[in-house]
């Protein structure tokens, strides 16, 4: 075996093949040298089977096959065989920029942890659905997920080898991301914002799809609120205060320069109202064991 590379790369992945590709072309086109990194793909099982994966990664990455489920277990699967002190985390639907893993890791030393921005990616600019529109406004808002919320997502997530020992691996059925960020926090750990370090992420195109994420974003998060004290009150609190909170996000919409038309923003609008709306009912099934 070489020697041991700086940095491991870990990504999970279930049943994205083409989105596979294009993450492991974006990470060969690093700045960052290549003797320098390692790559995992992390499969959680995916139905094309091993071997049509391993086609796809085509030497670009190393394979393993983690079985329990959720991408949780499949980056602790990842970690378990990587090499390098410094853990780079993104997912197989992201498309990391040429200096991302530069950029990480000149951020890092400042932090124990730290997270990077996240861009949305549409294919046509011009011809945006409301799903679309309303993802380029409000997804993946690293910024104030790290400053604010004290927590960052895993598609964009850098730390040591030492780091992630120390807190532990990521949790299934949960937000995992979360989880792990407040577990290191409460470990006394610093999170930093690395806006220098930037993945692309595609939006959610349709209704569906987006019906789909914030389905399994619900209940991940609810998992979480029933874990704490007077958790489920927060919960009703927080949840009654969503269509509240879709009048509070409107100008956000109509001033942000992430849409250029009236059409765009009035899309925006509406898929805004109809999904706040929509999880409200969903936290409440939740809440009866419904859902």
């Amino acid at each position: 075996m070489s020697a041991a590379p700086k940095v491991s790369v870990v990504i999970p992945h279930y049943r994205d093949l083409v989105g596979l590709d294009l993450c492991l072309r974006a990470l060969a086109a690093q700045t960052y040298p290549a003797a320098d990194f390692e790559v995992i793909v992390a499969d959680n099982n995916s139905p094309q089977g091993e071997a049509a994966v391993a086609e796809v990664i085509d030497g670009r990455a190393r394979l393993v096959v983690v079985t329990e489920k959720g991408a949780g277990p499949a980056r602790n699967g990842g970690v378990a065989v990587a090499r390098g002190d410094i853990l780079a985390f993104t997912d197989s639907d992201c498309v990391p920029e040429p200096a991302w893993l530069a950029e990480g890791l000149a951020a890092l030393p400042a932090y124990d942890f730290i997270g990077g921005r996240v861009t949305v990616l549409v294919d046509d600019l011009t011809a945006m659905s409301g799903a679309e529109a309303f993802e380029r406004v409000f997804a993946f808002d690293f910024k104030t997920y790290i400053e604010k919320k004290g927590f960052t997502g895993a598609g964009n997530l850098f730390c040591s080898r030492a780091v992630f020992d120390q807190v532990g691996g990521f949790r299934a059925a949960v937000s995992e991301d979360v989880e792990w960020s407040f577990r290191a926090r409460g470990l006394g750990l610093r999170l930093g914002y690395a806006p220098r370090a930037v993945v692309g992420h595609p939006a959610r195109r349709t209704w569906d799809e987006l019906w789909a994420k914030w389905r399994r974003v619900n209940a991940e998060t609810y998992r979480l609120y029933r874990e704490r004290p007077a958790g489920r009150l927060i919960w009703v609190a927080r949840s009654l205060a969503l269509p509240l909170s879709a009048l509070a996000h409107t100008p956000k919409v109509f001033a942000s320069d992430q849409l250029t038309t009236l059409g765009q923003r009035l899309a925006a609008v509406r898929t805004l109202y109809k999904l706040r709306v929509w999880r409200l009912g969903h936290a409440f099934a939740l809440l009866g064991g419904a859902a």
